[in-house]
């Protein structure tokens, strides 16, 4: 059965790039970012003044709005890296266990991070310009989702170290060119 649109949404479609391109393109954005959040925190920003808090500001909501993409995608698609065929049944459930396990973790920052928005006491404007949610003031529950917040930031920080060295060792011991299958053509040659 058709509907209205539906040859505009078809050809829209064919237009986009392939699903692992968009992938790669996003998990390799997600890495210097989630390098950055790691590193620089906001109270590192704000005595560097605005225009520096404003660029931190607008990098927190390009990474979230990648993971609530992500996201997305997981839920109506699954994730898209199966487990190669040189990996045992124990490295099987790891390899599902940890992409599972980053894709729900970006989605729990953004879901903490809207909180801190809905408890403020102002209103928070993701990018300077978006606004987070509306204000509750409920200052006890803001202090714990902020900190709830940076230790889930942490945790997802380890779990994706996790992951990368589960892929090095797949690649390097099992020779299965597991950073292939996410780096672009261009880093291949020294793969």
């Amino acid at each position: 059965m058709t509907y209205p649109g539906s040859h505009i949404l078809a050809n829209l479609h064919r237009l986009l790039p392939h699903r692992r391109t968009w992938l790669k393109v996003m998990h390799g954005a997600m890495i210097p970012l989630l390098v950055w959040f790691i590193v620089v925190t906001p109270d590192d920003v704000v005595p560097l003044g605005p225009a520096a808090f404003q660029f931190h500001s607008i990098l927190a909501l390009v990474f979230v709005t990648l993971s609530l993409i992500w996201m997305a995608d997981h839920m109506r698609r699954g994730l898209a890296g199966r487990p190669g065929p040189k990996l045992g049944p124990r490295a099987r459930v790891l390899h599902r266990l940890l992409n599972t396990a980053i894709i729900w973790g970006l989605w729990g920052v953004a879901i903490t991070g809207f909180l801190l928005g809905l408890t403020a006491n102002r209103v928070l404007k993701a990018g300077g310009f978006l606004p987070i949610a509306p204000p509750l003031d409920m200052p006890q529950l803001n202090h714990l989702i902020g900190k709830f917040h940076i230790y889930e930031f942490y945790l997802l920080g380890a779990i994706v170290a996790a992951h990368a060295s589960f892929h090095i060792w797949r690649h390097f011991r099992l020779r299965d060119n597991a950073l292939r299958i996410m780096a672009p053509k261009i880093l291949h040659r020294f793969l």
